[in-house]
């Protein structure tokens, strides 16, 4: 149903419902350092009057934030204005020096751009009763990209060194600092840099918490055009081989895979066509774009004593339908260790049980998948079946030879995943005196060898 045939209480309780799941994640990145990169086509999109109140919204809640912006768009028109041409190679411009007065206006009119923007305080607008400095300067040192293949870039660059101590100093005067795709040399000379190498080269540096690209896609798709959401640095590698990609696109992949290597814990690639992507991306655990991380941003492991109170949050709802029984909280931190669970960004997504099962001499080594459950909001996936084969590879490093489940609902389910039915009977005599004949649960096996 389309917003407009919303109830206005509808509107309300999900705002309400919205606002206090980004909670954790104001908390999380209040006094955080993140690196915005968006190239000229950011700039002149419709959009971009919306990113900009999106990032004083950043900086309202204290979030630390350095704007690095390209300008390709913008020194291509000035060239076209002075009838100049700059060959490219390898997706590198050539700067001659005639072309490097356009590089310098194109620059310098798109921070005077961004800082206007940054100064708006009319009422009834986003940016009412904000107070935003915002700053730049020669924080970023270069040298001559020089003779590469046999073509000399000459006023091409690249980046030599960031100067940290003077970016810090800016950000802990709550300034909102703008770095362009130029950098000075020691004697004197401007260069012509590649935006995205500024940014990366500054996140690494100054130790950013984030870096985040606002590209012209969503983010990294895969076969079928499927939204990637999660990659590590190998698997951007892996992805990158022997693909024609959209230029922007390595370069946001390339860069991604450098600043995770680099020590930037995650790096964002999002769409600045999408209005409120940046705020998506943020505030929500799913994200709007693809996430580079060297941490597992979603991981299988097992259970310890702080999950207590996330498991008890996922099988509440699920033992008021009576489909799992019912376990108390003494309980549960009693058997903790027999539990795997889904940590997903730092929330409890999936969890199942693996008891042993008292045998008998003449019983092979058995035990009990207990307790599966899956949140609602990521049951159409594989995790259900991923912690599945988690636990089966614990019980075979333990030896067990039948694996058994009780169920009253998900029969058909774990069929599916290999599961057959059986009797009462059959079980293992100790697990047979506690069967509740009263919930009457059906009995499948699995046969491990």
């Amino acid at each position: 149903m389309a917003d407009d045939f919303l109830s206005p209480d509808t509107m309300t309780d999900n705002y309400v419902h919205w606002f206090r799941n980004s909670a954790p994640y104001i908390n999380a990145h209040r006094g955080k350092t993140f690196v915005l990169m968006f190239g000229g086509e950011a700039v002149n999109h419709d959009n971009f009057r919306n990113i900009i109140h999106d990032i004083a919204l950043l900086h309202s809640l204290g979030i630390q934030l350095i704007l690095v912006h390209g300008a390709r768009p913008q020194i291509d028109e000035n060239l076209i204005e002075y009838g100049l041409e700059t060959p490219f190679h390898n997706d590198l411009r050539v700067t001659t020096r005639e072309a490097l007065r356009c590089v310098l206006d194109a620059v310098g009119s798109i921070r005077l751009e961004i800082e206007a923007l940054l100064s708006m305080g009319l009422a009834n607008s986003p940016m009412y009763g904000a107070r935003i400095d915002a700053v730049s300067g020669n924080f970023v040192t270069a040298r001559p990209y020089g003779v590469r293949d046999g073509v000399d870039f000459q006023l091409t660059g690249e980046v030599r060194s960031v100067d940290t101590e003077a970016l810090q100093k800016s950000l802990a005067n709550r300034n909102i600092i703008v770095l362009g795709p130029t950098g000075y040399s020691t004697t004197g000379e401007v260069f012509n840099l590649l935006a995205e190498e500024v940014a990366v080269e500054t996140a690494i540096t100054i130790k950013a918490d984030k870096l985040i690209f606002l590209g012209e896609h969503e983010g990294i798709s895969g076969k079928d055009n499927r939204l990637l959401r999660e990659l590590i640095p190998n698997e951007v590698d892996q992805f990158l081989r022997g693909k024609k990609l959209d230029s922007e696109i390595l370069r946001h992949m390339h860069g991604s895979a450098e600043a995770c290597r680099g020590g930037v814990r995650r790096v964002h690639i999002i769409s600045y066509a999408r209005d409120g992507a940046l705020l998506q991306e943020l505030f929500t655990r799913d994200g709007s774009g693809t996430l580079v991380s060297n941490d597992p941003y979603e991981e299988i492991r097992t259970a310890d004593i702080d999950d207590v109170v996330g498991l008890i949050e996922l099988l509440r709802p699920l033992e008021e339908e009576g489909i799992l029984v019912r376990r108390s909280r003494e309980r549960l931190e009693t058997e903790i260790a027999q539990f795997a669970v889904i940590e997903r960004d730092g929330m409890i997504v999936g969890c199942a049980a693996l008891y042993p099962i008292p045998a008998q001499p003449n019983e092979p080594p058995a035990a009990e998948i207990a307790c599966v459950a899956i949140h609602p909001s990521y049951r159409k996936s594989s995790r259900g079946a991923e912690l599945l084969d988690y636990l089966e590879a614990k019980a075979l490093n333990k030896g067990i030879k039948n694996l058994y489940v009780l169920t009253t609902r998900t029969a058909l389910w774990f069929i599916e995943q290999g599961f057959e039915p059986t009797e009462v009977d059959d079980m293992p005599e100790a697990r047979q005196a506690m069967y509740n004949y009263q919930r009457n649960s059906k009995v499948f096996v699995k046969r491990l060898g």
